[in-house]
């Protein structure tokens, strides 16, 4: 049996990468206000976690959490800009475009860091993917192993998922786990909640001042991309459940912007608010190489 409370995050293992990434403090309140509105479980998310952190103890021995958060920072420093794929309607024909426009190798100049399924469009397209970040219920396990990185949540719903891939988590070594409750020595809680938005929130601490972020398929309308699930098999009409998904991711962002110097553009996006930056193609072709 596994005494959880050695595993506590502010414990001897704790480093100062991990206490930075490490949001749970400030976003506590905006967790509990989330889960008080859609009724979801504490003791599940905890029970989520724990099982998650149970499968990174099997490990081997040579994997260590900061040395992974060290290269994934290592990895982003070297590109000025990311981009940042979500799985609204405006995702494949975004790519698509840009994809015929000037191929694959383009998506080199830049960051790649998907959303769950937009992963499954761009390993379709052969477009490299630096990190995909995912509560596991939008992929396969051909995107599991696509990535240089895989950050993976635990929730109080996608316990069957970690179960179904906890061999390929001990296997890949590039691999992050993220809780929305209180953060353990080897899962951290960067805050955020869908898996759009906990990109960002992700990258709060990690980006260089020089970053720029683009953001590709992260509509926030009320249509569900048919990437966000893969048994979704065209864009279709959100219920109101995801409606207000969408709508919490929104207010996080825009809360979360706050606190980020860098400048964030929504591309090919249609304009939910006005305090963000919407390029067209063409605006985005024009800035993204500059």
């Amino acid at each position: 049996m596994i005494d959880f409370n050695k595993l506590k995050f502010f414990g001897n293992m704790s480093s100062k990468l991990k206490v930075q990434l490490n949001f749970y403090k400030e976003f506590k309140y905006k967790y509990e206000q989330i889960r008080k509105d859609f009724k979801f479980d504490y003791n599940k998310d905890c029970e989520a976690r724990d099982y998650l952190s149970t499968i990174f103890l099997n490990k081997s021995q040579n994997w260590k959490l900061n040395n992974i958060l060290k290269l994934f920072k290592k990895n982003i420093s070297t590109k000025p800009s990311l981009l940042v794929f979500g799985c609204g309607p405006s995702l494949e024909k975004t790519v698509d475009i840009i994809f015929k426009k000037e191929g694959s190798l383009f998506f080199e100049n830049f960051i790649t860091l998907a959303a769950d399924g937009a992963s499954v469009l761009l390993r379709e397209k052969g477009i490299k993917i630096d990190a995909i970040f995912t509560d596991l219920d939008g992929i396969t396990k051909k995107e599991f192993y696509y990535p240089s990185f895989s950050i993976i949540h635990a929730h109080g719903d996608n316990i069957k998922k970690l179960r179904y891939f906890k061999d390929d988590i001990i296997k890949f070594e590039n691999v992050i786990g993220t809780t929305q409750v209180e953060p353990l020595s080897n899962i951290i809680n960067p805050g955020g909640f869908t898996d759009g938005d906990r990109i960002l929130f992700f990258l709060r601490t990690l980006i260089a001042p020089f970053h720029r972020l683009f953001l590709i398929g992260m509509d926030f309308g009320k249509i569900v991309g048919k990437y966000s699930k893969i048994s979704i098999k065209k864009n279709q009409e959100a219920n109101s459940i995801k409606v207000k998904k969408l709508q919490y991711a929104l207010e996080l962002i825009q809360w979360l912007k706050k606190m980020i110097i860098n400048p964030i553009y929504f591309v090919n996006s249609d304009i939910i608010v006005d305090n963000f930056t919407y390029l067209s193609i063409e605006e985005f072709f024009k800035v993204c190489l500059k």
